[in-house]
């Protein structure tokens, strides 16, 4: 069953509650996605379930059955870790493990920076080394803001065979699919961002798993980006990319290990 949390600004916040488990793992999707498409067709929910967890999965603003504004104002990664402040809240939610992939990697690490006190542990999935020092480290990877802007426009053209960047016309055929709305994804991608340094990383006292495919092409390994945390940890999915690393066996196994540790 859909809930809903109301953000500061007003937003409406789709989520849902599954399993009944005493350990609640808390999901953010990655851009362009939502929960249903990130999270449960791809096995998480049956994985934690199946492992005693209660899953809780949100719809980020301007994805799934969230409301979908297309201006930038609230889309900023410390504005959307309000966001899941705002549905733990309204779900009741103590302390919880928190797992974010792509987008929801970069919102969840704002999270764990401004409110360690709601989060257990961190999975950070679909994020790495590219995320450290942006845009110099970046190589025309999605934290490159060039790239980004890339991304942006792709997503309003009327003719996608006219985008050259490979990055942005990927990004513009999984917005194509149906349901999602292309202008508010254009207004999430434009809205401006910080990615944490290194020294208020190096603040964070949660353990935090790093999890990144072999072939991730758009964020890079996920080593450089665990050792910037204290208590850091990275796993390599072999033979996968951004795309296909989510639903990996390998990726779960990590995640099923490293909780309860």
């Amino acid at each position: 069953m859909t809930l809903y949390a109301t953000a500061k600004d007003g937003v409406r916040l789709a989520y849902e509650i599954v399993g009944g488990g005493a350990d609640v793992v808390f999901l953010v999707h990655g851009f362009g996605s939502s929960r249903a498409q990130n999270w449960r067709d791809t096995g998480w929910y049956k994985t934690l379930g199946d492992a005693g967890y209660c899953v809780v999965a949100m719809d980020c603003r301007g994805h799934g059955e969230s409301d979908k504004p297309h201006t930038t104002p609230g889309y900023g990664h410390g504005e959307m870790a309000g966001d899941v402040l705002a549905v733990m809240d309204d779900a009741s939610l103590e302390p919880a493990f928190v797992m974010g992939y792509s987008m929801g990697g970069f919102i969840t690490m704002q999270l764990l920076i401004q409110h360690p006190e709601r989060v257990k542990k961190l999975v950070v999935g679909g994020v790495g080394e590219s995320y450290l020092d942006a845009p110099h480290n970046a190589r025309d990877r999605v934290a490159d803001p060039k790239v980004r802007e890339q991304i942006a426009d792709a997503m309003t053209v009327a003719d996608p065979a006219t985008i050259t960047n490979p990055t942005a016309r990927a990004f513009r055929a999984f917005a194509d699919q149906p349901g999602k709305d292309r202008l508010a994804l254009a207004a999430c991608m434009r809205a401006p961002t910080r990615n944490l340094p290194r020294e208020v990383l190096a603040t964070a006292q949660r353990p935090v798993l790093v999890v990144c495919g072999e072939n991730d092409d758009l964020t890079g390994g996920p080593d450089g980006l665990a050792t910037a945390f204290p208590h850091g940890h990275a796993v390599t999915v072999p033979r996968r990319d951004h795309m296909t690393a989510v639903g990996d066996k390998v990726y779960k196994q990590a995640v099923l290990d490293f909780l309860p540790a």
